[in-house]
């Protein structure tokens, strides 16, 4: 088994993860408020079966439910979940979780892992920077939060292009070095 990295050098990780390139890059209009008002949650999981880590993710839905002042959640796996399949996995029974537990309507899941790879994109595919980070991380939005940005966001719908078009733009030698420099953060962890 693995050593767990530190959970103050994991936040860091992603720290630097939503500043440099989600908000960077402006790839989510929501992520760049709650970033500066300190109202994320980063949740460390160091489980590493689907058991466990759905567990800590119901901990979660339930967490945000009863405290308001956290706008989004970020549940990030420090051991576990490292093959994207699995990762799928774990992605399927949370968004069940949501769907059957009665928080559909109340939240929204978000996706990220380091080898995020779109259905029906090769792995190479640039499209798939938007959603690697630099451990898998489930993402829990307040669907009323996200309702009331993007009703002022210009032309909400074609975020996705938008995003993609900027990762293409950026070229694949940027992601990978930037994807490298965040892995070598990862592992100073």
């Amino acid at each position: 088994m693995k050593t767990p990295p530190s959970h103050n050098d994991v936040i860091q990780s992603i720290r630097t993860w939503l500043s440099d390139i989600i908000i960077g890059h402006n790839f989510c209009p929501f992520a760049k408020r709650e970033f500066e008002r300190d109202s994320i949650a980063y949740r460390i999981c160091e489980s590493i079966t689907l058991d466990e880590a759905t567990n800590q993710f119901l901990i979660e839905l339930q967490n945000l439910e009863q405290n308001n002042k956290i706008e989004t959640s970020l549940l990030i796996f420090s051991l576990g979940f490292s093959d994207f399949d699995e990762y799928l996995d774990l992605v399927a029974m949370a968004q069940a979780l949501i769907d059957r537990g009665g928080y559909g309507g109340k939240f929204q899941l978000a996706s990220f892992h380091p080898d995020y790879c779109f259905e029906g994109e090769s792995h190479d595919d640039l499209s798939n920077y938007t959603n690697r980070s630099p451990l898998p991380i489930l993402h829990i939005l307040r669907e009323s939060s996200l309702d009331r940005v993007l009703r002022t966001y210009p032309d909400p719908e074609n975020i996705p292009q938008r995003n993609i078009a900027k990762a293409q733009q950026l070229g694949q030698a940027y992601w990978l070095r930037t994807m490298r420099k965040l892995s070598a953060q990862k592992t100073d962890i």
